[in-house]
Order: structure tokens, then sequence, then C-alpha cells
């Protein structure tokens, strides 16, 4: 499962980890996410995360 960046702030959306204080599910793909979800650190929207190469 590939891991994303943000952009902004630089937090990695870990995929095997989710974001389960924002109720993500540990193993939820990126691609998966509500397209509502926000990063939880500086609150910008999915479209400011990048594949992690």
């Amino acid at each position: 499962m590939d891991k994303y960046v943000c952009v902004a702030c630089g937090y990695v959306y870990d995929p095997e980890k989710g974001d389960p204080d924002n109720g993500i599910d540990a193993g939820t793909t990126f691609e998966n996410i509500p397209d509502d979800w926000m990063c939880p650190i500086c609150g910008v929207g999915k479209d400011m995360f990048e594949k992690v190469e």
C-alpha cells in the first residue's frame, strides 16, 4: 500500500496505521479515504497530498 505525503506540512499518511483519530481505520488505502478528509496536522484537503516514491 502506498504512502502519501502532505505537501503543505510533511505529514505522511500510512495506510498500515490509518488515521483512527479521524475515523480512518488501519488498512484503508489513500484512494479509499473520503474526499472530505483533511490532513490531521494542517487541515488541507486530499488534493494536497502526493504519493511517496
